[in-house]
């Protein structure tokens, strides 16, 4: 689980999105940025949580957020998801999983009496000056944009 918490600064970051273009925090200064990490593109967990942010995307655009995804899947792979959801926000490639360490949502899980490294999902509200300002550990994916809204509105 991260390390992070309410009021500290978020760590400074640069990946790759879908496109090959670097993305990095700064780009995101004086802005009210949504930055949630997801295990794995095209997955039905992960599908629910994209498609309801997609479809809650105008409501979140209007109250000042921008929206960023984090998951270690290629950038191809999300150009796929991206296309296939008609997602309107970017999606970091961080394959190296260089943002997932630096965020501490990446770490030894377990499924079906397997332990893997993984993506524990998580979900950062960082505010206009870079600190944040709310962290979901408990993701509800099918309504996520309701569990933001009610947290930091």
């Amino acid at each position: 689980m991260t390390h992070l918490k309410e009021g500290d600064k978020a760590p400074a970051f640069s990946g790759l999105n879908e496109n090959g273009e670097t993305v990095s925090l700064s780009d995101f200064k004086g802005k009210k940025l949504i930055l949630f990490f997801y295990p794995k593109d095209d997955t039905s967990g992960c599908t629910a949580e994209a498609c309801n942010l997609r479809d809650n995307y105008s409501i979140l655009k209007k109250r000042g957020f921008e929206l960023l995804g984090v998951s270690p899947d290629s950038a191809k792979k999300h150009q796929n998801f991206k296309t296939k959801y008609e997602l309107p926000f970017p999606l970091i490639a961080d394959t190296e999983q260089v943002v997932l360490q630096a965020y501490g949502v990446w770490g030894p899980k377990q499924m079906y009496g397997r332990t893997y490294e993984g993506v524990y999902r998580t979900t950062f509200v960082i505010d206009e000056k870079g600190v944040i300002a709310k962290v979901f550990t408990k993701v509800d994916t099918g309504a996520h944009t309701q569990q933001i809204l009610d947290a930091v509105g």
